[in-house]
């Protein structure tokens, strides 16, 4: 017996609210992913790992925000909470070492082929794993074609923002790469559903896990106020704002500081240009 599935019984409300969740999330871990491009290496770890738990956090955010518009009209449905909270943590670790890759070895060949295919399996692996700690009377089926669209989806689009996250060309550049990241989630999100049919074993009890409602409005306010935090650290880091480092991306090599000399001496990196102009002023008068 196969079940009714909707995905969409609050209608527009949980589609945009998951969108939004997940357009947050991708702005704080892109941005963060862009601020460790313009400091030295002793900082880059901290701004990576931030920006990593932002966009996992974000992208586990948005899926359960959907989930909690996904019904099927024959039985309730129920979620395993350790299978949920593995969840998350499987997002942020792959897309964790997606954004590393791409933070050290910057968003050009190999190095953004790689980390863009690790984000974007990031995605789909959360996408599947959280589906799987669903407890119903019935069984999940999918669609191979559409399941692997989906992952498709998600990894050319996470490639694209992490490309779009490493011009550094300033505020606005992010937010349209945050856009493209949440069409990442949201996109591959809904093309994962679309694969999804349930069969049902029968009319029966109550399946074992939690309810949406006690299970996942609670657990959904600890990533929720993280994103809030980390908000809060970008938008009060003033480069954050700026966008534009002392140098162009094409002037440095991977791996190395984005301003040595300000990692050496303790200079602020906005003092390069007028100790070049005190170095040209003595040259001109030893003439």
């Amino acid at each position: 017996m196969q079940g009714t599935v909707d995905g969409f019984s609050y209608g527009l409300v949980t589609p945009v609210v998951a969108y939004l969740m997940a357009c947050l999330g991708g702005a704080l871990g892109l941005r963060c992913t862009t601020r460790s491009m313009l400091v030295s290496q002793s900082w880059r770890p901290g701004w990576l790992a931030l920006g990593a738990a932002a966009i996992g956090s974000g992208i586990w955010t948005m899926h359960f925000v959907a989930m909690m518009g996904f019904t099927v009209a024959q039985t309730p449905i129920h979620y395993d909470k350790a299978i949920t909270f593995a969840s998350l943590a499987v997002a942020i670790v792959m897309v964790g070492v997606g954004v590393f890759i791409v933070g050290y070895r910057g968003a050009t060949g190999v190095a953004l082929f790689t980390g863009g295919t690790l984000t974007g399996l990031g995605i789909a692996s959360m996408h599947y794993l959280g589906m799987a700690g669903m407890r119903l009377n019935g069984v999940l089926e999918y669609n191979t074609l559409t399941v692997a669209a989906s992952v498709v989806i998600a990894v050319v689009a996470a490639t694209a923002a992490l490309w779009a996250a490493g011009q550094i060309r300033g505020f606005l550049w992010s937010v349209g790469a945050s856009l493209v990241m949440g069409l990442a989630v949201t996109g591959m999100h809904y093309t994962g559903m679309a694969a999804l049919s349930v069969h049902l074993h029968g009319v029966g009890g109550s399946p074992a896990g939690e309810t949406p409602a006690a299970l996942l409005a609670p657990m959904m306010i600890g990533p929720l106020v993280f994103l809030c935090l980390a908000g809060v650290v970008v938008m009060f880091d003033p480069l954050m704002v700026m966008g534009k480092p002392d140098w162009t991306p094409a002037e440095r090599k991977p791996g190395v500081p984005a301003h040595p000399g300000a990692a050496h001496t303790g200079r602020h990196p906005s003092a390069g240009p007028r100790r070049g102009a005190a170095q040209r002023f003595r040259a001109s008068q030893n003439r």
